[in-house]
């Protein structure tokens, strides 16, 4: 009996090793809940002037020939008075002129719920929580609850097998 055992021991010994392998598991889940903050984005708007002309003299009003500077006042341009003259009455002539007000500039920071006037501001409401949920079972069941408005919800489950030779 000894002998059979030795034998069945040697046989084990020189068995393939494929059946040796084995497998590993891993499983996780997660979930994560937001809720947004009220925000604001602002860009302020520059003032922008052009003027051209083809045929015609220009005059500020009291030199000919020139065209008035404007001016600054809080970051706003405000251009001076421009007037077009015909250089004769024969010749046919265009002018052009155009003016963008640019926003002023804020005289200090700005405060919580106090929006800077700027030309380009996007406004976003705080996020409301209402029925925003999620859980994950012993079992791996994700359960993901919409919130209302500025909320998201993200619910993952993992699972990995390894194969070991």
């Amino acid at each position: 009996m000894k002998a059979g055992l030795f034998v069945f021991t040697m046989l084990l010994m020189t068995a393939s090793t494929s059946y040796a392998g084995g497998l590993v598991t891993k499983h996780s889940a997660s979930v994560q809940l937001n809720v947004d903050a009220a925000r604001s984005t602002a860009t302020r708007i520059g003032s922008s002037f052009s003027i051209s002309g083809s045929n015609i003299g220009t005059t500020d009003g009291t030199t000919a020939d020139a065209v008035s500077t404007g001016t600054i006042t809080s970051g706003i341009y405000s251009p001076g008075t421009i007037e077009a003259v015909q250089g004769t009455a024969e010749s046919a002539f265009s002018f052009s002129q155009s003016y963008t007000q640019g926003d002023a500039v804020p005289t200090s920071a700005a405060t919580l719920g106090a929006n800077p006037n700027f030309g380009s501001l996007t406004t976003y409401a705080a996020g409301t929580k209402d029925t925003l949920a999620g859980t994950v079972t012993s079992a791996g069941i994700l359960t993901v609850t919409a919130g209302g408005a500025g909320t998201s919800a993200t619910g993952q489950y993992v699972s990995e097998i390894t194969v070991i030779d």
